[in-house]
């Protein structure tokens, strides 16, 4: 899952080796043992964790295609069952990166990966000149904190140290690192302050710790940031702070004592030479889809995204696992098998049904949603014949027989027909009306779409390499499929379509503090890529953004007097506003720029 939040389901027998029923119910249900089989299949080391560019993944799409196939299910897609669309998939460094320093006139060039490395979000470029230390490069009104204080940057080197003041963390309630410890978040004040580059030092290091540089990709932030990134080793950096008559040590000791800036301009004797050299790498994926026709040319989707992080990379919650596969069998293997197996089983129905069934498996989740978000802007079916979309993610560790369903206020009869087959079974269910969330359903809710997110939870195994097959919960899983073909079929014979419902539910707190999303905006971002600036899926009722009147298909470029070229920007922005602030921001609607002033609000 793209960025999620529930959890052993009683244990379902089912005797039959193919379909059974789930006792008094008489739900259709799937063999348990052959759902597992499949979560194997999607999960063993050839499928190289489905990352997106793998071989791996393309070996799982074909698996799908060739079920599908199988089934008798006919090929939905642009080629076939399968939709071709091309990602960004990471960076990787080229030839001419190079750093030089001169210091009292003796040039010394670093060596690449032993003694610096640039940053996977740098962007590309080459500067020369002067550099200034600034501290841990923060800016923060609510700790009264500025690095920036009194020192020129513009268009200058930048040197500073990661993390954050200790004095941050007992402001805020010693709640942990906030967000000014972000590399991003450094990146984009330095750059926002006029700096044309960053220089970072691990600085003060634990007893036994090694001053060891970042792997190269290991780091989540935007393609591009504006502004070059490198990662320089304290040794290198030190004869800088001698040239200055001070030391490393010294100076971050002086910061963390006293909770103030003690930053300065190196001397003139004292340049660099930068120039990063990265490109970004791409693939061609696809997303793999059957269709199921009915008796009308309107259909019900059931999907889930069947990529998953590869190798590991800056998403992984296992940083020194990277390297390794992140098998993804709940995140998820556990919806993809869902599909699989639901698709086995509506194929097998004798009767038709009134509305057909697309069967989606999308690639692109874990990239931002681009898979889905591909089908939702370039539809192989008509976009205006889908009543609804069911999506599964993480379906596969139920426990103690809960379960989470979002997206129940999102269709006129969805609460009656969702709750009326619930009854059935022994979930406990915790629902949301709302249908945003971090996985697929959200591009289609954005196309004003009915969607149901299925969900048992998440776990200590979430984007590790120890999300492994043996734990799926199959017999849980396997009843909670039986749920939703019955939900499935109800959609796909009630008479009545179910109307899409706008629902103007609340944003998330923000803890009270400007931590956090800083003040509530109310645009719902589009995950697609975007070549510059936040692209609106949507704008929530009611919201700031609304009142304003943006709308969705804005993309937004600048809030205030900050340039904004992606989501990262954005969150940055807005965390350094307050509540009642009234903001001039800038958006382009129809290749043309607009402005609107837009009062911000207390998060509800």
């Amino acid at each position: 899952m793209f960025h999620k939040t529930l959890s052993k389901l009683s244990v379902f027998v089912c005797l039959a080796s193919v379909l059974c029923s789930a006792g008094s119910a008489g739900s259709p249900v799937v063999s348990d043992q052959r759902y597992l089989e499949d979560i194997k299949v999607l999960t063993q080391p050839a499928m190289e964790g489905r990352g997106d560019g793998t071989k791996g993944l393309e070996k799982a799409a074909q698996f799908l295609a060739d079920n599908y196939k199988k089934f008798g299910l006919k090929p939905a897609g642009t080629s076939g069952y399968f939709q071709p669309f091309t990602v960004t998939t990471g960076a990787r460094l080229q030839a001419k990166n190079r750093l030089e320093v001169t210091v009292n006139g003796t040039t010394k060039s670093l060596k690449l990966n032993e003694n610096y490395v640039p940053l996977n979000f740098s962007a590309v470029g080459s500067i020369s000149g002067p550099m200034v230390f600034v501290g841990y490069g923060a800016s923060s009104d609510e700790f009264q904190y500025d690095d920036y204080a009194n020192q020129d940057v513009k268009d200058k080197i930048v040197v500073m140290l990661r993390y954050e003041p200790g004095s941050f963390a007992q402001k805020s309630g010693n709640q942990g690192m906030t967000q000014h410890s972000h590399l991003i978040t450094k990146a984009i004040n330095a750059r926002n302050h006029g700096a044309k580059a960053v220089i970072l030092l691990n600085g003060k290091l634990g007893g036994g710790e090694e001053d060891l540089l970042m792997r190269f990709g290991s780091q989540p932030g935007p393609q591009d940031a504006g502004i070059l990134l490198v990662q320089v080793k304290n040794a290198v950096a030190e004869s800088w702070f001698q040239a200055a008559g001070k030391t490393l040590a010294d100076v971050q000791q002086q910061i963390d004592s006293d909770g103030k800036p003690h930053s300065f301009a190196y001397p003139n004797n004292v340049q660099a030479a930068l120039t990063v050299d990265i490109e970004k790498t791409h693939a061609k994926v696809n997303n793999v889809l059957a269709y199921l026709p009915g008796k009308t040319d309107e259909y019900v989707v059931i999907g889930a995204h069947y990529d998953h992080l590869g190798y590991g990379n800056a998403d992984s919650l296992a940083p020194s696992q990277i390297g390794q596969i992140h098998p993804g069998a709940d995140d998820n293997a556990s919806g993809t098998a869902g599909v699989i197996e639901l698709a086995r089983y509506f194929s097998q129905r004798k009767e038709k049904l009134e509305r057909g069934i697309l069967f989606a498996s999308f690639a692109g989740e874990e990239l931002g949603l681009l898979g889905s978000a591909e089908w939702a802007k370039e539809p192989t079916l008509p976009l205006d014949k889908d009543v609804a979309m069911l999506n599964m993610d993480m379906i596969g560790r139920l426990k103690d027989d809960k379960l989470f369903i979002g997206g129940v206020g999102t269709g006129s009869n969805f609460d009656t027909i969702v709750k009326k087959d619930a009854a059935k079974y022994p979930f406990q269910i915790q629902y949301s009306a709302g249908g945003y969330a971090a996985s697929d359903h959200t591009s289609f809710v954005t196309k004003k779409v009915p969607v149901l997110f299925f969900f048992s939870g998440l776990h200590s195994d979430y984007h590790k390499p120890s999300d492994t097959w043996d734990k799926i919960n199959p017999h849980g899983a396997a009843e909670l499929l039986a749920m939703i073909s019955d939900i499935a079929t109800e959609l796909a014979s009630e008479p009545a379509r179910p109307q899409f419902v706008k629902v103007d539910t609340p944003p998330p707190a923000s803890g009270g503090s400007e931590r956090g999303y800083g003040p509530y905006f109310g645009s719902i971002p589009d995950f697609g890529e975007t070549e510059k600036g936040v692209k609106f899926a949507d704008v929530r009722p009611n919201s700031p953004a609304a009142k304003a009147g943006l709308q969705a298909g804005d993309v937004l470029i600048q809030f205030a007097d900050k340039p904004i070229n992606n989501l990262y920007d954005f969150t940055d922005a807005l965390r350094r506003s307050k509540v009642g602030d009234v903001v001039e921001v800038k958006v382009m609607r129809d290749g043309k720029p607009l402005t609107a002033q837009v009062k911000l609000e207390q998060r509800r």
